[in-house]
């Protein structure tokens, strides 16, 4: 691998707390930056080839990673996969750029239609990859395009339509794709009044989000005809606590790291949380966070 990156990108023995928003997690056996499209090019089918295993990085915000740790090579996205740009209305970004960051982006250039994503922790390639939404708002609605590359190493560029945008997920959740870039097309607004509807929003997340633990943001997908705060609230579960993880007082949809947290505490409360829901209402409740590594 010192032969297609740098040696001193190639770190080992990695603690992946440090990497996820829940701030738990076991040491990964090995953690790549990748700062370019050309790295992931040549490294991602050699991976392939050797049947080596591999999870892809951005900001780590959905994920929670077992306390045992991954046997297997995490590639980061950092550095230049973090580059973005503006072109009239529209702006291109790399997958690793951080969502808000390019909400933010779009405001300072006085453009509108990503409002609803300054609060969302993810990154942009994750937030493509998922249809990441929040406030009326999600990513189908601006995305033009998507480059991605497959496991051979092949780059194509799929479109709004061909991305199959759904709640939740993309092609991309169900096909062995890599997401590279991505360009969004918003419009010309008012730089106050786009700030206004992202302070507006932010005071929305901080009074009714419990932002001041670790968390992945809502833990579940929203069940047809029914929200899953609700029926964990209903199933009374609020303040459920096994160890160190909690279903949040505040917001009965999140699941947070009260400060000592395992990553076995944060997947029990989760199973149990499946388990009551499921006997009380009959209703499955999906998870939204990957789960990686062993625990």
């Amino acid at each position: 691998m010192k032969t297609l990156i740098p040696g001193e990108r190639i770190l080992f023995q990695v603690p992946m707390k440090e990497y996820t928003t829940f701030r738990v997690g076991g040491e990964a056996e090995c953690l790549i930056l990748i700062q370019k499209e050309e790295e992931l090019e040549k490294l991602v089918p050699y991976l392939n080839r050797i049947e080596q295993e591999y999870f892809i990085l951005g900001n780590g915000s959905n994920l929670l990673v077992g306390d045992k740790g991954y046997q297997g090579i995490v590639l980061k996205l950092d550095g230049g996969m973090e580059q973005i740009s503006v072109d009239g209305t529209r702006i291109t970004a790399k997958a690793g750029a951080l969502l808000s960051r390019v909400a933010l982006t779009a405001r300072d250039h006085g453009l509108t239609g990503l409002e609803f994503a300054a609060g969302i922790p993810g990154s942009i390639g994750g937030g493509v990859v998922m249809n990441a939404g929040a406030y009326d708002g999600e990513m189908k609605q601006v995305v033009e395009s998507v480059r991605v590359m497959d496991s051979e190493g092949r780059i194509a560029t799929l479109d709004n339509d061909t991305m199959e945008f759904g709640y939740r997920t993309s092609i991309i959740r169900n096909r062995p794709f890599i997401v590279l870039e991505i360009v969004l097309r918003l419009a010309e607004g008012d730089r106050e009044q786009i700030n206004a509807r992202m302070e507006e929003l932010s005071q929305l997340r901080r009074s009714r989000q419990p932002l001041e633990y670790a968390s992945a943001g809502s833990a579940f997908k929203r069940p047809e005809g029914y929200y899953a705060g609700k029926l964990i609230m209903d199933a009374g579960l609020r303040g459920f606590r096994i160890g160190g993880a909690q279903v949040s007082d505040k917001h009965c949809g999140f699941i947070i790291n009260t400060g000592r947290a395992t990553a076995a505490d944060i997947r029990e409360v989760i199973e149990e949380v499946q388990e009551r829901v499921k006997e009380r209402f009959h209703v499955s409740l999906e998870p939204e966070i990957v789960f990686l590594g062993d625990f």
